[in-house]
C-alpha cells in the first residue's frame, strides 16, 4: 500500500465515526481563515452530490472540492487570487508536474517588477522555496490552451484562507500530494464565482 492510500485510508476511518453526525453548513462564505478542524482534508457526504470526479474551487469560502462517485467528496482549504485575479470558468487538467519550475508571467511582472522580472527569463528552478510548491496542476481550455492558472502547493500556511495570489489556487505542500494523486489528467475543473453569500455544498 503507497504512502497515499495509508493516509486516505487513515483519514477516512478517522472520520468514520463522525459519519452519521450532522455537522454545521459546510465552509460557509468568506471564512476568514480554516478553522482547526477542517484544516485537514476531510471526507464528507453532500446533500446535494456535485458531478463526480471533478475539482470545485468555492473562492468565497477558501475550499476545494474532489469529488466522488458516491456522493462524497474530499474537501481541502486553500488560498485563492486577489480581486481581479481570479478568473472563474471551467478548465481541464491539460498537466501535472511534482516539483514544477516556475517563471511569473508578463502580468505578473508588469504588476510587480521588483518582485518578479529577476525571474523573467530563466525563472526558478523547481524545489522548496518555489512559488508553485511541491506539486502543479495547470489548468488549460479548448481555446486558450495553458491558461496560466495553476492548483498549485505552497510552504506558507498563513496563506491559506486568504485572497493574496495572483489568480492560483494553492494548498500547503502535503495536501496538494493527497490532491495531485487523486486527481488525473484531464479531469474537470470549476472555478466559481466570488459571489459574497454563497455558501459552498453543505454535509450531510
Amino acid at each position: 500500500m503507497n504512502a497515499f492510500m495509508t493516509r486516505r485510508r487513515t483519514l477516512t476511518l478517522g472520520l468514520a465515526s463522525a459519519a452519521g453526525l450532522a455537522m454545521p453548513a459546510l465552509l460557509r462564505a468568506q471564512t476568514a481563515t480554516p478553522a482547526p478542524s477542517v484544516i485537514q482534508p476531510q471526507l464528507v457526504r453532500l446533500t446535494t452530490p456535485l458531478p463526480a470526479n471533478e475539482v470545485h474551487v468555492y473562492p468565497d469560502a477558501y475550499r476545494l472540492f474532489w469529488s466522488l462517485p458516491d456522493g462524497q467528496a474530499w474537501v481541502y482549504a486553500i488560498r485563492v487570487g486577489r480581486d481581479g485575479l481570479y478568473e472563474p470558468g471551467e478548465y481541464f487538467v491539460g498537466a501535472k508536474k511534482e516539483w514544477p519550475s516556475w517563471t511569473p508571467t508578463p502580468g505578473m511582472i508588469e504588476r510587480e517588477p521588483e518582485k518578479y522580472q529577476k525571474y523573467a527569463d530563466g525563472g526558478m528552478p523547481g524545489g522548496p522555496g518555489n512559488p508553485l510548491g511541491a506539486r502543479a496542476l495547470y489548468l488549460f481550455t479548448p481555446e486558450r490552451g495553458d491558461t496560466f492558472l495553476r492548483i498549485h502547493g505552497t510552504d506558507d500556511p498563513g496563506t491559506i484562507g486568504r485572497a493574496v495570489s495572483n489568480g492560483c489556487a494553492g494548498l500547503i505542500n502535503d495536501q496538494i500530494t493527497l490532491l495531485y494523486d487523486q486527481v488525473p489528467m484531464n479531469a474537470r475543473v470549476v472555478l466559481h464565482p466570488k459571489r459574497l453569500g454563497v455558501s459552498t455544498p453543505q454535509e450531510g
